[in-house]
């Protein structure tokens, strides 16, 4: 069954994202995974199963693998403590609760989030393939030369890359956060710099770049390639933390290695069926988004699921 809205009488829900419903408890947040899924930035109506839970498990096991590159704004995970801790807020009834939260939901420390998505590509796909493209039509060739480096969003990269080539290394390509049913505008690092000033840039740049380095290292031995990922920060006090989902199939673009083929779109651990049966329908990608068929629904999931377990090494 999934699960696509959650109510908590007597808590007061400050944020329903197209994925998360997020409850005020004052210095802390509960966060909730449900199970909506989104496409074309439109919420479908009909949810993935499991597909919370993935997220949020993921997380967690990413939130452990780098917290000796970044803290992050996890305070407990587990159900029995969350439980408790609305009962103490005098919530009624938390037992009844159980099902709902499990394996999606988290106590997280309040952080003032920075008003810039930080995106890191080891891999030219997705929006920077398409301005990639544009920029190079635009350059003039150079005699027999063929044309000369193009430079994106002030990173010179070759000039000679096709869709989904690894790039030389990792870039550092942040993007503005854009309302729900907006899209993300992506920018540079100067443009950045000058949103939330030189010396907090400089250190997302440097913290985005080196939890990317070491879980993709770490994916890589799993047989996944993670061609880019988007991280969110916080501050808290004077501490700068990683915040909200870190590394999962709906911030990520996960390959299978043994796929993988440049040259044209690659086949991705996340929601790609839906976008597919979604384009193959002339979806005209304007709210309310349609009801989606059991064997969608049915792959999609079973895709979440695999991820998680090709990179924990264990099933859900």
């Amino acid at each position: 069954m999934a699960i696509t809205s959650t109510d908590i009488r007597g808590l007061r829900r400050c944020i329903s994202g197209k994925v998360r419903d997020v409850y005020d408890l004052g210095d802390e947040l509960l966060i909730i995974a449900t199970d909506r899924i989104s496409a074309f930035d439109v919420i479908m109506p009909t949810g993935i199963p499991d597909k919370g839970r993935v997220l949020t498990q993921l997380s967690l096991f990413w939130f452990d693998l780098t917290k000796d590159v970044v803290e992050n704004h996890l305070i407990t995970a587990d159900t029995d403590e969350i439980l408790a801790r609305l009962a103490s807020l005098g919530v009624e009834d938390v037992e009844s609760l159980r099902e709902v939260l499990d394996g999606r939901t988290m106590i997280t420390r309040k952080a003032k989030s920075f008003p810039v998505e930080c995106v890191v590509r080891g891999y030219i796909s997705g929006s920077a393939w398409s301005e990639y493209n544009e920029l190079k039509a635009s350059l003039p060739p150079r005699g027999g030369e063929g044309r000369g480096g193009v430079v994106l969003h002030g990173i010179e990269l070759p000039g000679d890359l096709v869709e989904s080539d690894k790039l030389p290394e990792p870039i550092f390509t942040p993007a503005t956060k854009a309302e729900l049913g907006d899209h993300d505008m992506n920018i540079s690092s100067a443009r950045m710099a000058e949103i939330i000033g030189e010396a907090d840039a400089k250190v997302l740049q440097e913290k985005t770049l080196a939890v990317y380095k070491k879980a993709s290292e770490y994916a890589a031995s799993r047989g996944i390639i993670i061609a880019d990922t988007k991280f969110e920060f916080g501050r808290v006090g004077d501490e700068i933390i990683i915040i909200d989902e870190v590394l999962t199939p709906d911030s990520s673009r996960f390959w299978d290695v043994e796929t993988y083929k440049p040259g044209g779109p690659q086949p991705s651990f996340d929601k790609q069926y839906v976008r597919d049966w979604l384009l193959s329908i002339n979806f005209n990608k304007q709210p309310p988004g349609p009801e989606l068929p059991d064997d969608v629904v049915r792959n999609t999931a079973d895709k979440y699921r695999e991820a998680y377990r090709r990179i924990v090494g264990r099933e859900l």
